[in-house]
């Protein structure tokens, strides 16, 4: 069976499909048992395609982008190994929506896997800036990709 991960940021179209796309990547390279998705706590841009700055972002760094947002839906918690907040508002958000503390505990900020990332844990949310922003939440997302594997890879390994 797959480790799940899911990512989830506000409206799904800019820094959760950017994470999700960042560690497709990674999992597939290293050819790991995973599966990578993403989603919002709002529904605002459900069945829009990512922020068109997101997947110029994700091209000039060399991934792939292909993208439809959508919701969380808190009865999602169960099929979640790593459900990964890109910032505290989300993560109140979606631990305010766990069934019980073990859905609680899965629940985690994506900076928390980068050991450099310092007090702030947030990943800005770039939608209302720039190019810069958007490169700026990428490096974020990829600074936190070790560590976040590191997690993968141990919870992979036979017991």
């Amino acid at each position: 069976m797959p480790y799940r991960v899911t990512f989830v940021c506000t409206g799904n179209i800019c820094r959760s499909p950017m994470a999700e796309w960042v560690l497709r990547h990674h999992v597939q390279d290293e050819g790991l048992d995973v599966e990578v998705d993403s989603s919002g706590t709002g529904g605002w841009h459900a069945g829009d395609a990512a922020d068109e700055r997101t997947v110029a972002a994700l091209h000039r760094a060399g991934y792939r982008a292909a993208h439809i947002a959508r919701q969380f839906d808190p009865d999602w918690f169960g099929r979640y190994d790593l459900i990964i907040a890109l910032d505290g508002g989300h993560l109140r958000a979606l631990r305010s929506m766990a069934p019980d503390e073990e859905a609680r505990g899965r629940v985690r900020l994506l900076r928390e896997f980068d050991p450099d990332a310092g007090p702030d844990l947030d990943v800005p949310d770039p939608y209302y800036g720039g190019r810069a922003d958007f490169d700026l939440a990428l490096e974020m997302v990829e600074a936190a990709m070790p560590g976040l594997l590191e997690e993968i890879r141990a919870a992979l390994k036979p017991a």
